[in-house]
């Protein structure tokens, strides 16, 4: 599809970013393979069981000691996005449905959001849901598809967003503008709502009570990788995956006239720039400051879009790999 590039000056990288491993660095991991592809994100059920969904459009739970794996539903599109409910529901972020509810593990799926102002959902990403049923969950962009979501971090066209649902089914749009919106976490306190800015190196915070009520600001900035799906810890803590250092051509050129990021995604898909293949995950205090930074080569599992944590275990998804990974927090 055509290409509209906007121009935008990203901040000065930090020497973080060219870094292949933390201090300590993310201990190696255990991988539990899967029937299919692309575990994109991973959530802990209220059972233990580990969900996930493949780009072959089945959800997967997944018993994290034996490794035994059941298929709980198939969307028929390709889930992102997920979020487990106390009493066994699952909402489903799919490309190509819609904002989905599955009502128990092998039951029915009902679509709760198709459309936003009219417009068919293009891009939904992750979500989350708060105790009396309302849901908040993010679009990536408007402008492209899965397949082509490089056309996007290339035009950075700023057409993301952050949604909730209210519980009588109404949508409200919370954020417009954001550089493809991705991962969300609602704090515990239920004063704001974070999401993940993945072509603005950022998360953005969205307050929802108390005096900045309505209004928007960043929760972290000028990050050294690129964030994917959040995960609230069973620590208290938000767990970032970041999917890829950050890209000095991207950079680079994102400044520069349109016309010659254009020309890159002209070339063929096999020459053009490609993520670094490593393993990196970050978490954070509610305050902001940064608690954990874990990160090592991508030669065991790579391209983490998705993180769960629970009692000190980091489960990690993957867009590309056909496993779920498994290791402790160090």
């Amino acid at each position: 599809m055509s290409m509209q590039p906007r121009r935008w000056t990203p901040p000065k990288a930090t020497p973080r970013a060219r870094e292949t491993r933390s201090v300590p660095p993310l201990p190696p991991v255990r991988r539990l393979e899967l029937p299919g592809t692309g575990p994109e994100d991973v959530v802990v059920a209220a059972d233990g069981r580990v969900l996930t969904g493949l780009e072959n459009g089945a959800i997967l739970a997944v018993d994290p000691e034996s490794g035994t794996v059941e298929q709980i539903a198939h969307t028929g599109g390709r889930p992102l996005g997920l979020h487990a409910e106390p009493d066994g529901s699952v909402l489903i972020c799919d490309f190509g449905g819609g904002l989905l509810r599955l009502d128990k593990p092998g039951g029915q799926l009902e679509v709760l959001v198709s459309e936003v102002e009219g417009k068919p959902l293009n891009f939904p990403s992750n979500v989350v849901a708060d105790t009396d049923g309302t849901i908040y969950f993010s679009e990536s962009t408007r402008n492209w598809p899965l397949q082509q979501y490089m056309g996007d971090m290339l035009e950075h066209s700023g057409t993301g967003r952050l949604m909730r649902r209210d519980p009588d089914g109404g949508v409200e749009i919370l954020i417009d503008g954001l550089d493809f919106g991705n991962g969300i976490v609602l704090a515990p306190d239920r004063s704001c709502v974070l999401v993940a800015e993945t072509g603005g190196y950022s998360i953005r915070r969205h307050w929802l009570t108390g005096p900045k009520s309505g209004t928007t600001d960043y929760f972290a900035e000028n990050l050294a990788a690129f964030p994917d799906n959040m995960g609230l810890g069973s620590d208290g803590l938000v767990w970032v995956a970041m999917v890829a250092p950050r890209n000095p051509l991207l950079d680079m050129l994102l400044p520069l006239p349109g016309i010659l990021r254009q020309l890159v995604w002209a070339i063929p898909e096999a020459l053009q720039p490609k993520p670094a293949r490593t393993v990196w995950i970050t978490a954070y205090g509610f305050d902001g400051r940064l608690v954990h930074d874990l990160q090592h080569e991508g030669t065991d599992y790579a391209m983490v879009t998705g993180v769960a944590e629970h009692n000190g275990t980091l489960y990690l998804g993957s867009l590309s790999e056909t496993a779920v990974a498994v290791v402790q927090v160090p």
